[in-house]
């Protein structure tokens, strides 16, 4: 169902209701429709954005009608579609006003022990603190998805412009958004060079779109782009499409890297992804690195590069971003966490944006 006929169907219920509680309610969305004739969810779109900068508390708003005698009314389907148009507000309010950040953490080369590339993570300005992902699948939800990847990525790429110039920049995007128009658009008004980027998918392709990803992904790589993968995405069939795909990266998580260097099993399963990359020409990148000992085990195992919070946290300050390009100091790590009130390691967080 399209979003102008969801848009008919929400507003028709509200002004089918002839309780006079809520009389403002109904004569402020028809003023909004009126002002936008033939375009309902423009309408209901403002009504929804003057709402939410109001005072929820104030009487006649679409949340206190529903508190009201509008709710009971209202069938769940119907209920469903104002939570969707609600998200939407929500989305657009984030779109229009630029509320997005971007964080850097540092990937670590663990040979050369030095920074040869960041992630780009995303940082929402918001009252109610949500986490990115929660974002990510509430605009996904609302079909606003791949609105918020590009604007994500664009926030990325300016902000990359203040990072030193020989560092690869990982940008996180959907399968989905890879087959958008808009992608090739983006590095045509963008001043990070295609060269500089990875591009780290955040799903697995589905195998009906595969030979379409291949197809758009395809010149981009010709002008330098890279592709990052990780390793949840399993089992064989996975394997066989990552043989054709060729990652220049395959990112290995927790699931691997924990314990690597107390578990001998741990430590065959790395070894093993070790061998794999080889074989296909992949660099592998330990994501998630917590402990002085695991860092330890998969620089010996040949491991291209790594990233985690015992390498540098995610940072949002162009001054930790100047810094990385100082060699990576093991030892005095180790004297460092070592110290009395210093932990081994700090818990991971899979951050997908």
């Amino acid at each position: 169902m399209s979003v102008r006929i969801q848009a008919w169907g929400i507003i028709a219920a509200v002004l089918a209701d002839t309780d006079p509680a809520g009389a403002a309610v109904r004569q402020r969305l028809s003023t909004r429709l009126d002002e936008n004739p033939g375009v309902p969810e423009r309408a209901l779109l403002e009504y929804l954005l003057e709402t939410r900068r109001s005072d929820a508390n104030t009487p006649g708003t679409l949340e206190t009608a529903g508190q009201m005698r509008l709710a009971p009314a209202v069938p769940p389907k119907v209920a469903e579609q104002i939570d969707a148009i609600r998200s939407m507000s929500r989305i657009s309010a984030l779109l229009e006003s630029q509320m997005l950040m971007t964080a850097f953490q540092p990937i670590y080369g663990l040979e050369e022990k030095i920074v040869v590339g960041v992630e780009a993570l995303s940082r929402f300005v918001s009252d109610d603190g949500a986490a990115a992902e929660l974002w990510f699948a509430e605009a996904a939800a609302v079909g606003l998805g791949a609105n918020l990847e590009f604007s994500a990525l664009g926030s990325a790429a300016a902000a990359a412009k203040m990072l030193p110039e020989h560092l690869f920049v990982s940008l996180n995007i959907s399968p989905d958004s890879c087959l958008d128009p808009r992608l090739p658009e983006l590095f045509e008004h963008i001043e990070l060079p295609v060269s500089r980027v990875v591009l780290e998918l955040t799903e697995t392709v589905k195998d009906e779109e595969y030979p379409q990803f291949i197809a758009a992904i395809n010149p981009l790589r010709d002008q330098g782009l890279r592709i990052a993968v990780d390793d949840t995405h399993s089992g064989a069939g996975a394997l066989s499409r990552m043989v054709h795909l060729r990652p220049d990266f395959l990112k290995v998580g927790r699931n691997v890297i924990g314990d690597v260097d107390k578990d001998g099993l741990q430590r065959a399963l790395a070894a093993c992804l070790v061998d794999f990359a080889e074989q296909i020409g992949t660099s592998l990148v330990a994501e998630g690195i917590e402990t002085v000992g695991e860092l330890k085990v998969l620089t010996e195992l040949g491991i291209t590069a790594g990233q985690g919070y015992l390498l540098g946290r995610p940072s949002v300050r162009p001054k930790d971003w100047a810094s990385w390009n100082s060699r990576l100091d093991l030892d005095g790590i180790s004297r460092h966490l070592g110290e009395p009130g210093h932990a081994a390691g700090t818990p991971h967080t899979n951050e997908p944006h």
